[in-house]
């Protein structure tokens, strides 16, 4: 029980309100009653099995995916409306400015980030836990393969495009500023890494979690620039993910039809839910200069072209030609 312990204490220092979280006693009950039946004599008996178990399968893992769905979900919100913060254009960047000046919204910022980034990776660290003691009292993998399947569930919340995103918006906020904030130590070793040239975010997290995330574009192999993330977490260009989407730049990914499948793991319907990583973006816009210079002017002729059709072909409609 000493990791349940800790656990809720650091969910509590996390926020003053109860936030989604793991019910680690909960689920724990669940897994003991099932033990205690199954030395009885009542449930399945020792030794492997992948069978479903009569005891807890019907209450454990529906449970479980409840609460990471509603992790994951305002984990993706809180980070969205944080970077959609500090990316503010317009009215909003003016309001924005004035806000940093009178309380040095900055600092609000980076905390914000260090507090959404340390909830992801305790969440995260507790469903592993949790999964590895289902297996050892049944004796299974099952709760390996759900583990494995989570991804595609998207309730794998070290896999979110909005934890890669607040990775960069750290490294861009680090660099960029003058007076160097201080970044807590679960974000201190953050970076972004060059193995041959090929650009990967790098974090290691507590409890030996590493993540290493490579950003190479699958389709043309080349650093991601203009980066998305589909639904099923596979990085593309945008431009090569319309051409997998079968859309124009023009039209965007959302226009793609539900059948279109991601051209990694073949999943369909990966296309409307897409995100746009800015920040991303902006951290390899300045960490490869060249490069993004290099790949803008070879872009720059084919979007203009595709512009160019599309609203030839909008012209033509409306004349009825």
């Amino acid at each position: 029980m000493k990791f349940c312990n800790k656990y809720e204490e650091l969910m509590q220092e996390l926020g003053q309100k109860k936030l989604p979280c793991i019910g680690c006693r909960k689920l724990r009950n669940i897994l003991e009653s099932c033990r205690k039946q199954q030395n009885n004599g009542d449930g399945i008996s020792n030794g492997a099995s992948q069978n479903p178990c009569p005891v807890c399968d019907g209450t454990f893992f529906p449970l479980l995916l409840k609460e990471m769905s509603a992790v994951v979900r305002f984990f993706n919100k809180r980070a969205q409306i944080l970077l959609d913060r500090h990316l503010a254009s317009g009215c909003s960047k003016c309001f924005v400015w004035l806000e940093d000046r009178l309380v040095g919204n900055q600092i609000t910022l980076i905390q914000e980030c260090d507090n959404l980034v340390a909830y992801a990776t305790i969440n995260a660290i507790a469903m592993r836990r949790i999964l590895k003691k289902y297996d050892k009292i049944h004796y299974s993998k099952q709760g390996q393969d759900f583990k494995s399947r989570s991804q595609n569930m998207q309730i794998e919340i070290l896999q979110s495009p909005w934890l890669y995103e607040l990775m960069a918006f750290h490294i861009n906020l680090r660099d960029s500023n003058t007076d160097k904030l201080n970044a807590s130590a679960l974000l201190e070793g953050c970076s972004l890494v060059f193995n041959d040239a090929k650009p990967s975010l790098s974090i290691e997290l507590v409890d030996l979690v590493k993540l290493d995330i490579h950003l190479t574009c699958s389709i043309c192999l080349d650093t991601l620039f203009d980066p998305v993330s589909l639904s099923c977490g596979h990085f593309f260009c945008y431009m090569c993910a319309c051409k997998a989407g079968s859309v124009s730049i023009i039209d965007g990914l959302k226009a793609a039809y539900p059948h279109k499948k991601c051209p990694v793991c073949r999943e369909g319907g990966v296309y409307e839910s897409a995100v746009y990583l800015e920040e991303l973006h902006v951290l390899l816009k300045r960490s490869c200069p060249e490069y993004w210079e290099e790949r803008r002017k070879l872009e720059k002729a084919e979007r203009v072209q595709q512009a160019k059709e599309h609203w030839q072909s909008q012209a033509a409609r409306f004349m009825g030609i």
